[in-house]
């Protein structure tokens, strides 16, 4: 759908296989998944009802020698257009 690539264009993310660096700690981590999903924001003001935008689930490996992919630290994390918390939090490695 154009509005996940949408996200991915605009916000800059990772294709999967990727390595990303914390900008906090400077770790690298790999993206092992990246899922389309529907993420739920605050119900409509007038109405009432629930709301949902298109979001990516991306999963992060934490990447070290010797260590095989998969094993040890993971985190997920949700992006939408909504939000810049894949620009303060993370940089593509080259």
């Amino acid at each position: 759908m154009k509005e996940y690539e949408d996200i991915i264009r605009e916000k800059g993310l990772p294709e999967v296989g990727q390595c990303v660096r914390s900008r906090k700690h400077g770790t690298l981590w790999r993206v092992m998944e990246k899922r389309e999903i529907w993420q739920n924001i605050e119900s409509d003001p007038k109405s009432g009802e629930s709301r949902m935008v298109p979001a990516i689930y991306l999963v992060y490996w934490r990447s070290r020698d010797g260590v095989p992919p998969g094993v040890g630290p993971m985190l997920g994390y949700l992006y939408t257009l909504y939000d810049n918390t894949f620009e303060t939090n993370w940089e593509v490695a080259p």
